[in-house]
């Protein structure tokens, strides 16, 4: 470790470090900006338009919602199955039983 940095405090040491990371931000936002302005002239030089969208975007497609449950295993309740997708094995097994899927159903 370099005597001068031996030699400040804790203190001066943060504060460097803060400056640095100021200073490295800026400079990757510059390069940035600068590369998304090159991007825009050679589109347009062959005569292409493009939107570029600045940051992070939401991942495309339908957002999640939570499915009510139909049906749940009477011997655990913390089994339990929305009826959509493939059908949990516990359920694949009590009707390999011959129980019935109606049996399962959850009060609406």
């Amino acid at each position: 470790m370099s005597k001068k940095y031996v030699e400040m405090t804790e203190r001066e040491l943060e504060s460097m470090i803060e400056e640095a990371a100021r200073a490295l931000k800026e400079k990757q936002q510059g390069k940035r900006k600068e590369v998304l302005s090159q991007m825009k002239q050679l589109a347009a030089s062959i005569g292409v338009a493009v939107e570029i969208i600045d940051g992070p975007s939401a991942a495309p497609g339908r957002k999640g919602r939570k499915v009510p449950i139909k049906y749940r295993n009477p011997d655990n309740l913390a089994e339990q199955w929305s009826g959509r997708g493939v059908k949990p094995k516990w359920l694949q097994q009590l009707l390999a039983h011959g129980r019935k899927l109606e049996e399962f159903e959850v009060a609406s």
